[in-house]
């Protein structure tokens, strides 16, 4: 049963660092445009991602003992915040501090912490996500990708599917069948770490209506794994995968996709006294629900901080947020025709364009809102 999301607030020890933040990602994005900066957690530069981690902003909650900074989930929290509403690219660390190094830090063993923890907060080891597969949809109960014990080590084939940045990744983490069918469903499941230059591991990059290349497709054509590849216990991958999910899901990128657009709309407004008197309304609309949402996300981060893994919860938060972001390039087009005569703001332009384009993948991304909505059922006790 879903626990009541408790009120929570940032403490003062984490929101003083917001300071610093803000003012580093504002001078670092002073002179990128928007229709760029609106690809944020989707935009690649690894350049940038060193220079986080140079200050501290990676692997921030990873233990000092590998070097991490063993802060708190809102200390983090504050940071992703700033650099999401400034549009900074955090792609490529963002997974491997986001999921995959909780996920390490949680079930590896140490020799698995003390070599991949290490990269990951120096931005010098960049993840991507391996669960979904072709032909399974969001079942990921359903994967056919095997891993089969040989020797001393694995052997793994299959495919995997929607794994983001994969071309620009080092490793991936795959959750895989290692035992009994997909009829097993949950049972039989593991996860591994697989080194994406290994031989018999083919990515091939799946092109997006707004011409990027952020998806791939990957190959694992018997893929030798050496025993330590396994993360965790044999057989325990489908528990991992959902306290994995739930560090995926309670982030504040499930309600700030939209962001840059909304700030590009409101500077738009500035200059336009008429049309900001009639968007009124449409503006007050937004703020309730991104104030509500962010609400809903620092609670969220709370329960991170209690050690516990409200996976329902953050469900519950990730698909509201996609609703949220996802009406915003919507309505604003809607408010933009209603002034067909207004000048053009070609900034405005291309980023709305961008976000119509993506938008629809927000709702794919972390899981579909149909198997959101089965998990806040289930968590209500309605099934």
């Amino acid at each position: 049963m879903i626990s009541p999301l408790p009120l929570a607030a940032i403490p003062p020890n984490c929101e003083a660092r917001r300071e610093q933040v803000t003012a580093f990602v504002r001078e670092a994005m002073r002179t990128v445009p928007p229709e760029i900066r609106a690809r944020s957690w989707m935009g690649f530069d690894p350049a940038f991602s060193h220079q986080l981690a140079e200050r501290g902003w990676v692997g921030m909650t990873l233990p000092k003992a590998y070097g991490g900074g063993g802060e708190s989930h809102f200390a983090r929290f504050v940071v992703v915040e700033e650099l999401l509403a400034a549009g900074a690219p955090v792609s490529a660390h963002w997974i491997a501090d986001r999921q995959s190094g909780p996920l390490i830090a949680k079930y590896g063993t140490e020799t698995q912490k003390r070599f991949y923890l290490p990269k990951i907060c120096n931005a010098q080891a960049f993840f991507c996500i391996g669960m979904s597969e072709p032909n399974s949809g969001s079942d990921l109960a359903s994967v056919g990708s095997r891993a089969q014990r040989r020797g001393d080590g694995w052997v793994l084939s299959g495919r995997k599917i929607w794994t983001t940045n994969a071309p620009h990744c080092h490793y991936i983490i795959a959750l895989v069948r290692t035992s009994g069918s997909a009829a097993d469903r949950h049972a039989g499941l593991s996860q591994f770490i697989v080194d994406l230059s290994s031989p018999g591991v083919t990515v091939r990059p799946i092109h997006d209506l707004a011409g990027d290349a952020h998806f791939s497709e990957i190959f694992f054509d018997d893929v030798l794994l050496s025993d330590d590849a396994l993360v965790g216990t044999e057989g325990q991958g489908w528990d991992q995968v959902t306290a994995e999910l739930a560090f995926e899901r309670s982030g504040p990128e499930r309600i700030y996709s939209s962001i840059v657009l909304l700030e590009t709309w409101l500077n738009y407004l500035r200059g336009a006294a008429s049309r900001e008197a009639n968007c009124i309304a449409l503006l007050g609309r937004f703020t309730a629900h991104l104030a509500v949402l962010r609400e809903m996300s620092i609670s969220v981060t709370h329960k991170l901080c209690m050690g516990e893994s409200p996976v329902v919860e953050a469900a519950l938060v990730k698909d509201l947020g996609t609703e949220f972001e996802q009406s915003i390039p919507t309505l604003l087009a809607d408010a933009l025709a209603a002034f067909p005569d207004a000048a053009e703001d070609a900034a405005l332009t291309r980023t709305l364009v961008y976000a119509q384009q993506i938008a629809p993948s927000w709702s794919l991304r972390g899981g579909t809102r149909e198997i959101l909505r089965g998990m806040i059922a289930r968590g209500l006790g309605l099934r």
